[in-house]
């Protein structure tokens, strides 16, 4: 059983479900503290004739203290999910496949979320059927683990039933083999290799928003996304 960890990002990057697709099941760390500064939990990049496109989620954040990521609710003052709607319209009015998906962006950016986790995994889930990736996905919240670091991931793999605990090689420079190896657990590593595909607007920019890739190769993301295997150690 080959289990990996990851925070509910907005819209993730292909190394996010590549990493999912290497994988039996993947841990959504939403139990632990939502970042203070800057974070891609809350924003992404997309790509228009400009270039980099970003885009961010509002949340509250003013007095509210030290919160769990599951605790942070979505703030809808203003009208930037009708913006953000409208950029992605505009950007992605050209994309061969944009027909396929416009409904569920349409969707997204209609719904009033509560919460940021809701938003972000109803995203995830959407682009992991696109992606053809059957991978279990659970919650950290279900689990009533309270570790921290290193500590927390053993206590996931052994919450999960785990033999292996997959992180990027990035990654495994933080963590000790030898404490994996302690509980009965392997540290495996691999390298992501971002793909290279068609875009829209120029110059291709690496690791977009996912949903970049699936906008413009469609039923071919998934190949795209595999086409350089990763070396595991």
């Amino acid at each position: 059983m080959i289990v990996s960890a990851t925070r509910p990002y907005f819209c993730p990057y292909p190394g996010f479900f590549y990493k999912a697709h290497l994988s039996d099941v993947v841990v959504i760390l939403d139990d632990v503290q939502f970042p203070r500064g800057t974070t891609w939990i809350t924003r992404n990049r997309f790509k228009n004739d400009q270039g980099t496109l970003w885009m961010t989620v509002p949340v509250w954040k003013k007095g509210l203290g030290v919160r769990q990521i599951n605790e942070v609710r979505i703030c809808y003052e203003g009208r930037w999910p009708r913006k953000h709607l409208a950029s992605l319209r505009c950007a992605y009015a050209g994309a061969p496949f944009v027909g396929d998906h416009l409904g569920f962006i349409e969707e997204i950016f209609s719904a009033r979320f509560e919460r940021l986790i809701d938003l972000n995994l109803a995203i995830v889930r959407h682009l992991m059927k696109a992606l053809q990736i059957e991978t279990s996905m659970v919650q950290l919240s279900h689990f009533g683990v309270k570790a921290r670091g290193a500590e927390l991931l053993i206590e996931i793999c052994k919450a999960t039933n785990a033999s292996t605990f997959l992180v990027q090689r990035q990654t495994e420079k933080f963590l000790s083999a030898d404490l994996f190896q302690n509980n009965g657990i392997e540290l495996r590593s691999f390298t992501y290799n971002p793909p290279v595909y068609p875009q829209l607007w120029g110059e291709f920019i690496p690791n977009l928003s996912t949903l970049d890739l699936v906008l413009n190769c469609g039923p071919r993301a998934r190949r795209m996304m595999l086409r350089t295997q990763p070396f595991v150690a």
